[in-house]
């Protein structure tokens, strides 16, 4: 039973930090602006992206995204464990819309709907 709980609580850290990647990298690139023509502007923009605390921020995560994973997967079977990463789909579609004023639309509505239904479907057997 607790092993169980460990198992769940690291997906669920797993899907928490990849979620908080995916808002906070859109937000900086967002705040970062259009990517330039000229490429010695290129380089000065990835740079200058790459350098940001934010998206260092969201390196880290996926650095710790990747250890949450690898104990949840000693606890449960990747068949089993994987499909609960689709819950990011259903966290990025609302703090999308909440965070990054991105359109929530009942298309998108229902194409997660069917993402957490299969979700559930894989998840049993």
């Amino acid at each position: 039973m607790a092993s169980n709980v460990a198992g769940f609580a690291n997906v669920a850290a797993t899907v928490l930090l990849t979620v908080y990647g995916q808002l906070v990298f859109k937000w900086r690139v967002d705040d970062a602006g259009a990517f330039p023509d000229r490429n010695g502007e290129r380089v000065e923009y990835v740079a200058r992206l790459f350098l940001d605390p934010w998206v260092i921020s969201v390196f880290l995560s996926a650095l710790v995204a990747s250890v949450t994973w690898a104990l949840a997967l000693t606890r449960f079977e990747l068949s089993f464990a994987y499909p609960f990463m689709a819950l990011s789909f259903v966290l990025v579609l609302v703090f999308g819309a909440a965070f990054l004023s991105e359109s929530f639309t009942v298309a998108k509505v229902a194409g997660v709907a069917l993402i957490v239904l299969g979700l559930v479907v894989a998840s049993r057997g």
